[in-house]
C-alpha cells in the first residue's frame, strides 16, 4: 500500500485527537488502524509517531507485544484449524497438515501471493463439529484430511488454487 492510499484512507490526527487524552491511548490508536486495515501498516506508525510524538520504537513494542496486532496485510483466504481438545482428539493435527500439502505453507505462515494464511486456533466453539475447519469464519464440520481440497475450492468460488 502506497502512502497515498492510505493518507487518502485515513486520517491519522483524527484518530490522535479521539484518543489523546485516554488511558492506554496507543493501544488503542493502533486498535484503530488495524480495525480498518486488517493490520497496522508500517506508514501508519510511522506518521502516528511523528503527528503523536511517539517514538516509533514504543509503537513497535506494543505491535509486537500484543499478539492481536498484525504487521501484514491479512491473507485473502484465511484457514484455521481447531486444536481444541475435541476437534485435536478427532483429528486435527491431520487436518491441519494435510492443509499445509494442499496449499504448500505450514502453520503460522501466509503464501508468498498473499492468498493464504493457515493457523491453529485454541477453540472455535463447535465441539459437537468436530473436527473443525474454519475459512473467513465459515465453519466446516466433521472434516476429514480427504475433504480439505474441496473445502478450500469451494472457498475460493472458482479461482485458480493449489490442489
Amino acid at each position: 500500500m502506497t502512502q497515498e492510499n492510505l493518507a487518502t484512507k485515513m486520517d491519522v490526527n483524527a484518530i490522535i485527537e479521539k484518543w489523546k487524552n485516554v488511558s492506554g491511548s496507543l493501544v488503542m490508536m493502533l486498535h484503530s488502524v488495524q480495525d480498518q486495515y486488517g493490520y497496522v501498516p508500517r506508514e501508519l506508525a510511522m506518521e502516528i509517531a511523528q503527528k503523536a510524538n511517539i517514538p516509533l520504537a514504543r509503537i513497535y513494542e506494543v505491535l509486537t507485544f500484543y499478539h492481536f496486532f498484525k504487521l501484514t496485510p491479512p491473507a485473502k483466504y484465511q484457514v484455521a484449524v481447531c486444536t481444541g481438545t475435541a476437534c485435536y482428539l478427532k483429528g486435527a493435527p491431520d487436518l491441519l497438515k494435510e492443509i499445509e500439502n494442499v496449499i504448500g505453507i505450514k502453520e503460522g505462515e501466509h503464501s508468498l501471493d498473499g492468498k493464504y494464511s493457515v493457523n491453529s486456533v485454541r477453540c472455535i466453539g463447535c465441539c459437537g463439529l468436530a473436527p473443525v475447519v474454519s475459512v473467513n469464519g465459515k465453519i466446516y464440520g466433521q472434516v476429514k484430511p480427504a475433504d480439505i481440497k474441496s473445502i478450500l475450492r469451494e472457498s475460493t468460488k472458482g479461482e485458480e488454487h493449489h490442489g
